[in-house]
């Protein structure tokens, strides 16, 4: 691995002198990014069902407030992007954090181009496994999947891309030994290494094939894809299956994403999702997933209602388990849970 690491650094160095040039180019400092709040209410009136986040039960609370910076110069660019609100922060902080930043990095690198096709890009990255991602913004439902909760958030490290056609893409990476974390155990270093390739067979339709390995984050392949069916219809796909260090450790799953556009202003779509822990996993209870060698079916109903850069997103959940995963509203467990959510997201 370091051999490879010092020839992958060796080769940058090289192509970045040969490429060098005096253009100044310079594209205005762009700045976006989105708030978000919500209330949700679980028919039990436990706090049931907290995947990663809107885990509050029967209160208006807080998502996040996120922004970022993004700045070009002739060939090279960076991303900034912080976050501060329980979305962006405590639940989807660093590990050994214990929740004490007043803010959270989502995205910190830098790319350079070498050329059209050829890029380098080194950093904080949001992860390229899964469908959903942190910032409500990205995403269609409110709530996220347990397929999103289980998987990588960010990944540390440097990747090259590789546009061999239109229609085809690579990325290959080396990544730190575990996820979500912008340091790595010294003992480790950089000991994953992940790979993409991008496919458009046709307009509308692309597909993601994802891994990522190593011998302390475990294995994780990834298959995520969304087809514009026609100009009102879409259809998303996640799959997944991640083995961890230990032997039948990790979990299996599938989420279907269909969502239909009734207007510009309005649009309905449903998360389809199944969720199985493997024979020796180490989940216990929710939101981590199911307890080992159990699952769990959620069906998620969602509209999205838009003006300007502002979505109101009423959301109906419905989670069932192979055992009992849930409480009742007198405190006993049971297999199933509901509830219903109100979000506003506005985006800038």
């Amino acid at each position: 691995m370091k051999k490879q690491l010092l020839t992958l650094i060796l080769v940058l160095i090289v192509s970045f002198g040969a490429n060098a040039q005096t253009d100044s180019t310079s594209a205005p400092l762009e700045i976006s990014g989105s708030i978000d709040a919500y209330y949700k209410y679980d028919f039990s009136k436990n706090a049931n069902i907290p995947t990663s986040f809107a885990t509050d039960q029967n209160s208006i609370s807080l998502g996040m407030i996120d922004i970022a910076l993004k700045k070009k110069t002739g060939k090279s660019s960076f991303v900034g992007e912080l976050s501060f609100g329980p979305r962006g922060q405590g639940q989807s902080i660093l590990p050994g954090d214990g929740g004490t930043s007043s803010f959270h990095i989502q995205n910190l690198y830098a790319s350079y181009a070498f050329t059209d096709k050829f890029s380098m890009t080194a950093g904080f990255m949001g992860t390229f496994i899964g469908y959903e991602v942190i910032s409500p913004v990205g995403n269609f439902n409110y709530s996220t999947s347990y397929l999103f909760t289980n998987g990588p958030f960010q990944n540390a490290g440097i990747k090259a891309n590789y546009a061999i056609s239109d229609k085809v893409g690579v990325m290959v990476g080396l990544f730190n030994d575990s996820w979500n974390s912008y340091t790595a155990n010294p003992s480790f270093g950089v000991n994953a290494i992940g790979g993409q390739l991008t496919i458009s067979p046709v307009e509308g339709w692309t597909a993601y094939l994802n891994v990522l390995t190593g011998s302390e984050c475990g294995t994780i392949y990834d298959l995520t894809t969304a087809y514009q069916i026609t100009s009102k219809f879409k259809l998303g796909l996640n799959g997944a299956d991640f083995s961890g260090i230990g032997n039948d450790e990790g979990y299996t799953g599938v989420a279907l994403y269909p969502s239909f556009n009734v207007s510009d202003a309005f649009a309905l779509g449903l998360r389809g999702e199944y969720f199985k822990g493997k024979k020796n996993s180490a989940y216990d209870a929710v939101p981590s997933g199911p307890a080992a060698d159990e699952s769990v079916t959620a069906l998620t109903l969602t509209a999205n209602l838009k003006s300007g850069g502002l979505t109101f997103i009423p959301e109906f959940r419905l989670d069932n388990g192979s055992a009992n995963m849930f409480l009742k509203e007198n405190g006993m467990p049971t297999k199933s849970a509901s509830q219903l959510s109100l979000a506003v997201v506005y985006a800038f």
